[in-house]
């Protein structure tokens, strides 16, 4: 069976055990439960996003090192995604050569506290694979992979491609020969490249994507989010669950009035509530800050479900509306919800007006 991705960002005040729910050593958290990853594997990598953390920490980078003739050597060491990538296709490697399986052994890569370091400087080309492909699309990618590659430097795809097996043979006469630990051997280009096309990896353009295997969950303090900004685009690429204070926060939203389960239909209630919602933000344009009104409107492909779940809708969409366009003046909300404003303080005052929220912009109650 095929893998499927999780890339969420958990979120929410201090303290709530946002870290405790990736992985624990008590019921194993997601990690355990949805991705299959013990705890103490070595297919969990993690680390902590701080303001001096870089490009270079997370893809990898150069390091001076004296060696023992005393000489100052430079050597390449690959940084946390660069290593969780190269853990993903290792995974897939012996499982597709050796096993003979298409089912691969997760990875997960963990960032704490993502806000606290600047992303967009962080993540940098690797921005572009968050996207992922929701469905088999032969004309891009396949499920849980990234819909669009980056190319890698010459020295990060070296790394990289040594590192899960691959060697290049110069020395021949009938050109470069390719091999792949001890399963695919001394190959020309051409014939290398086809038999490892169910990598999605192209040697030539040193091209990568992010394969369904590979996992990325991070976690944010709300009240830190001020330290760096995350852009709009950047936060599209989540999922977003909020984490709150009230363990009993989950038992005291209502079922929702409309849909199956509460699930909106993309190619009709979805896209009515995005217009809807897009038409409110323009009425409300004065109380947006700097009034950008187009950067903060949404398209369709905001959320990319054949059916768009209440969870995403709390947790992704009226989150983007709370923290990022209404973030300054929350009066349209109040209108919106016919509430008082005692009674919208906190983001958790908000999403527990999930059913009023979506109902009153598909009926377009909100003149």
């Amino acid at each position: 069976m095929p893998n499927t991705p999780i890339q969420k960002i958990l979120f929410g005040c201090p303290g709530t055990g946002k870290s405790y729910r990736i992985s624990n050593n008590d019921d194993g958290g997601i990690a355990q439960k949805d991705l299959d990853i013990d705890n103490n594997s070595d297919n969990i990598i993690k680390t902590v996003f701080h303001p001096e953390y870089t490009y270079g920490d997370f893809m990898g980078k150069l390091v001076p090192i004296t060696n023992e003739a005393g000489k100052v050597e430079y050597n390449f060491y690959g940084g946390h995604f660069l290593r969780a990538l190269i853990k993903a296709y290792k995974n897939m490697i012996e499982a597709h050569y050796r096993l003979k399986t298409e089912s691969y052994d997760n990875v997960l890569l963990v960032i704490d506290e993502i806000n606290r370091g600047n992303s967009s400087a962080i993540f940098g080309t690797v921005f572009q694979l968050l996207d992922r492909e929701t469905e088999d699309n032969p004309l891009k990618s396949l499920k849980g992979w990234s819909s669009y590659p980056i190319n890698l430097t010459e020295i990060e795809f070296n790394y990289f491609q040594k590192a899960i097996g691959i060697k290049e043979d110069t020395t021949g006469k009938d050109g470069n020969k390719y091999s792949l630990g001890k399963f695919i051997q001394e190959k020309s280009f051409a014939e290398f490249q086809e038999e490892i096309k169910f990598f999605n990896l192209n040697i030539e353009s040193m091209g990568i994507r992010i394969p369904p295997n590979l996992s990325i969950i991070a976690t944010m303090n709300t009240s830190d989010n001020s330290i760096y900004f995350m852009d709009n685009a950047f936060k599209r690429r989540w999922d977003w669950e909020y984490v709150d204070w009230d363990d009993d926060f989950a038992k005291i939203i209502p079922s929702a009035k409309y849909g199956k389960d509460g699930d909106l239909k993309w190619d009709n209630e979805w896209k009515k509530l995005v217009k809807n919602l897009n038409t409110f933000i323009k009425q409300n344009a004065n109380s947006i800050r700097g009034g950008k009104i187009e950067d903060m409107q949404i398209g369709y492909y905001f959320i990319k479900d054949d059916f768009v779940s209440a969870e995403k809708i709390r947790n992704k969409l009226m989150f983007f509306i709370w923290d990022s366009i209404f973030n300054r003046d929350k009066t349209p909300l109040q209108k919106l919800l016919k509430v008082d404003k005692k009674d919208l303080v906190t983001f958790g005052d908000f999403i527990k007006q999930h059913n009023e929220f979506v109902i009153n912009l598909l009926q377009g109650k909100f003149e």
